[in-house]
């Protein structure tokens, strides 16, 4: 497929700029993907759509305050910093990027702190705009991290235009999230309360996890039409046997499978294996996904409205057919549907 198919508009006032007010009462539009029908839900009605022995498959990775604001030494000049991973424990090494970049070379120490206490060199450059800083800290490293973090900000999206609030540390977090490392909320999880989950567990609804550090590279533009020479930025991920056995028993017993999230989605497609059971995982995956697809485990999904030409859009388009989703979103803009990480959702039905 091309890039240009998932170009569509989109108003700049549907980019929702804050989360509804309660997590588990945003609009949910609803899609059979068999038939291209479309229902308009409040997403708690989420519920309605799955029965005891059923599975729900969330992405426990938990975001970090990452992106921070330093000094250049002797400009003084303000630069922005997002951490992306650390890459060394003992030399406390990190991937991040840096902006404006050209302003920022091999030796440059940057100052972090009202106190200018926290100092890093930049000792390399990785991309146009990424950089290996080298933090210079002699303290315990649960010390430094701890340090470093309440030097940064919640990494919202730069489609979020607005200064983050104290809150944004709450609300672009799952509330199950629990494994550290993701620069990107994963959306779809975030409407999860915990009165919801309750409800789904009386019901009987199984709920797993696996883990997938959720990147910028998500966020990348794609710079080819053709969409087969696009490379996604690869990301850790972690697939245990508890989950394994908790889907493939539901596979085994025809009974229906949810990823929450494209995470999850990519995930487990990297996890596959025969006869549409998964297997173990623990590595990295930058597996790309775009129609046409065909996806063995999952049988339904959840995700927010993304962004055009994204490749959140591409995956959700594989999942529930290009021509479906695309009209849904054409529905979605028209019914006037928030789009983006504090936005609504959607659930797709490929049963």
């Amino acid at each position: 497929m091309k890039l240009s198919q998932f170009k569509f508009k989109l108003p700049d006032n549907l980019i929702a700029q804050y989360p509804s007010d309660n997590r588990d009462e945003c609009r949910l539009m609803v899609l059979d993907a068999k038939t291209g029908e479309i229902t308009h839900r409040i997403f708690k009605d989420i519920i309605d759509y799955f029965d005891a022995g059923d599975v729900m498959i969330f992405n426990d990775t938990k975001v970090f305050p990452a992106r921070l604001y330093g000094n250049k030494e002797k400009t003084g000049a303000r630069i922005e910093v997002f951490l992306l991973r650390e890459l060394n424990i003992e030399n406390k090494f990190w991937d991040v990027l840096v902006e404006p970049a050209r302003k920022i070379r091999i030796g440059n120490k940057l100052y972090f702190g009202e106190d200018d206490s926290m100092v890093a060199e930049v000792i390399d450059n990785t991309t146009a705009r990424g950089r290996t800083l080298r933090f210079l800290y002699d303290g315990p490293h649960s010390e430094f991290k701890e340090i470093l973090y309440s030097l940064g900000e919640t990494p919202l999206p730069e489609y979020i235009t607005r200064a983050v609030e104290e809150w944004d540390a709450d609300r672009y977090q799952c509330i199950f999230a629990k494994n550290e490392g993701a620069v990107m909320a994963p959306a779809a999880g975030l409407h999860f309360s915990r009165e919801l989950m309750k409800r789904l567990e009386i019901k009987g609804v199984e709920r797993g996890f696996l883990t997938l550090h959720s990147g910028q590279g998500n966020f990348k533009d794609i710079d080819v039409e053709d969409l087969t020479k696009h490379r996604m930025d690869s990301e850790e991920m972690y697939v245990d046997e508890t989950l394994v056995d908790m889907v493939n028993e539901a596979k085994d017993n025809d009974k229906n499978v949810c990823a929450v999230g494209t995470s999850v989605l990519r995930a487990i497609a990297t996890a596959v294996c025969m006869n549409g059971h998964i297997m173990t995982y623990e590595g990295w995956t930058n597996k790309f996904i775009f129609p046409p697809y065909d996806f063995t485990v999952c049988n339904s999904m959840v995700s927010n409205f993304h962004l055009p030409l994204s490749t959140m859009l591409m995956m959700v388009a594989a999942f529930g057919g290009y021509e479906h989703v695309m009209k849904a979103y054409d529905v979605a803009v028209k019914e006037k549907y928030q789009f983006g990480a504090y936005g609504d959702a959607m659930l797709i039905l490929n049963r």
